[in-house]
């Protein structure tokens, strides 16, 4: 297969006509409104009670509820902080990127695919542009290209051996260039499954970053032969 957009025609985005909608932002709920729905649930200690129905009734759910208590809920803030990064010159990407880097798996002219050396998963990876962007300003050629990527990356972490599936995670509240996570839940650990898995990786010893290297050798090979870019060097001196 050629590189996802070597010669791909992509057609432009359409206009915004967001001024003529039929569901103006001013008819929506305020987020003051929001929150007074959840004060009204909370208790006279701001907290609300646990859903046992919910998560935390799940046989993956991996605390125990005894003693179990959430948080008393905060109003909001007055505005939503400053991530890091927020300008393109203030961007770490401003710096460049250092294809040498060890934790880099794989690239191309458009994007980089790096690997986490701090997590307790078979594997952690995280998709990022080369250029400054963020999800809601994604270009439209990237934004198609994107999509390939994240079927190719989810298939290519399926092949780790220790990995039973990909799961793909998006925040965004910390940093302002666009990141997907791709984490490695490890296979037949049954625990593991679906959202609570953030909370064990968090928890779980950390893999030892040599073995990291090896399972992302196999994502960064089938990423090569399925849409081009280049392997990371992952600790091969060749």
């Amino acid at each position: 297969m050629t590189e996802p957009g070597a010669d791909a025609v992509h057609p432009p985005a359409p206009a915004d006509h967001t001024d003529a909608v039929s569901a103006p932002p001013t008819e929506a709920e305020s987020v003051d409104d929001y929150y007074a729905r959840i004060a009204a649930a909370a208790g006279e200690d701001g907290r609300l009670p646990v859903a046992v129905e919910e998560m935390p009734g799940w046989d993956i759910y991996p605390y125990e509820l005894e003693g179990l208590r959430l948080k008393p809920v905060r109003p909001p803030a007055d505005e939503e902080p400053p991530r890091r990064g927020e300008q393109a010159a203030d961007c770490h990407c401003a710096q460049g990127f250092d294809d040498a880097d060890e934790r880099v798996v794989w690239t191309n002219a458009r994007w980089r695919l790096t690997l986490s050396r701090d997590t307790g998963l078979p594997v952690m990876l995280m998709l990022m542009p080369v250029e400054h962007h963020d999800l809601p300003s994604l270009p439209g050629d990237l934004a198609a290209e994107m999509g390939q990527l994240v079927v190719a990356i989810s298939d290519a972490v399926e092949h780790v051996p220790s990995v039973g599936r990909v799961q793909l995670a998006k925040y965004g509240d910390g940093g302002a260039h666009l990141h997907l996570f791709f984490m490695g839940r490890p296979a037949r650990m049954l625990q593991f499954r679906g959202s609570p898995l953030v909370d064990w990786e968090e928890n779980l010893p950390r893999v030892p970053f040599e073995v990291l290297q090896a399972n992302a050798r196999v994502v960064a090979e089938r990423m090569v032969v399925h849409v081009g870019g280049r392997a990371g060097a992952l600790g091969r001196n060749d």
